[in-house]
């Protein structure tokens, strides 16, 4: 534990060094600052750690059958388990969504779900963040610098890795590809969020976009490059709002959507990555 806290300022200078930011408004402004790094890790036994990533893989794949359900046969509501306007008068139903079937029927991808543990030790989940889930890359690059910073402390304890995110990301991603490359769509440089976007672009090889170098033709999505080489999009890890997805179908003033990339989903000619009308 010593080595840990002993490493604070090293790690700090570090991020600061690799540019390790996440931006907030204050007053219309945009500011950037570093990212808050604890060194003080919160240590979770083995026996409980399984218990809980049984429990949240079971509740995402429960999620995604019930997303599945809603927007295609609608069991759920003729069963009388969820009364329809329940579902259907709730703000992240999108009408546009429904009957459309996402590429191999996987609604969510990515899942940021909320995690906090009360004085009696138990554990609550506050949201399950299906929608546009963030924060993944933090933890990664903060756990590659303290490994380096305070190599002792990972040799003589046994913690799970979690180096491996990015190449599971790469993953989903190749498995529901519907043919091209995978790109991750970013609102741009002045999102919150864009270290993140650029970082994980970086380490599963994915093209990092904006909207701009995005087109729709003939129902398939195509990415043009600085020398103006068009290239099939098969996946797109969007991490842009479904309401500002695409300005023909959800929020007609967006200007860092696709027009059209909806239509090209709907046709199953792209995964979109999580699906829009998660909630």
């Amino acid at each position: 534990m010593k080595e840990l806290i002993k490493s604070t300022e090293t790690i700090n200078r570090l991020l600061a060094r690799y540019g390790v930011k996440f931006g907030i408004y204050k007053n219309g402004e945009f500011k950037e600052q570093l990212f808050p790094f604890d060194p003080i890790p919160r240590i979770i036994q083995n026996s409980e750690f399984q218990f809980l990533e049984k429990g949240l893989k079971q509740r995402v794949n429960a999620l995604n059958c019930f997303l599945s359900d809603i927007y295609g046969d609608k069991q759920i509501v003729r069963d009388g388990v969820i009364p329809a306007e329940f579902i259907y008068s709730a703000k992240g139903f999108l009408p546009p969504c429904d009957g459309v079937m996402p590429p191999k029927n996987i609604y969510s991808h990515i899942s940021g779900i909320d995690l906090v543990q009360s004085k009696d030790d138990s554990w609550y989940i506050l949201e399950d963040n299906l929608r546009v889930p963030s924060g993944a890359s933090y933890p990664m690059i903060a756990r590659e610098l303290q490994r380096r910073s305070a190599p002792d402390a990972f040799s003589s304890n046994s913690v799970i890795d979690n180096r491996n995110y990015a190449e599971l990301l790469k993953e989903v991603m190749d498995y529901v590809n519907t043919g091209g490359i995978n790109v991750i769509l970013s609102p741009g440089r002045y999102n919150a969020a864009f270290f993140e976007h650029s970082y994980l672009a970086e380490k599963t090889g994915a093209v990092l976009t904006t909207g701009k170098e995005i087109i729709c033709e003939n129902d398939r999505l195509y990415y043009i490059d600085y020398q103006g080489k068009k290239q099939r999009v098969g996946a797109v890890y969007r991490r842009i709002s479904d309401e500002y997805l695409d300005p023909m179908t959800f929020c007609e003033e967006s200007v860092i959507g696709i027009p059209h990339i909806f239509e090209a989903y709907k046709k199953g000619n792209v995964a979109l990555l999580n699906a829009p009308g998660n909630g």
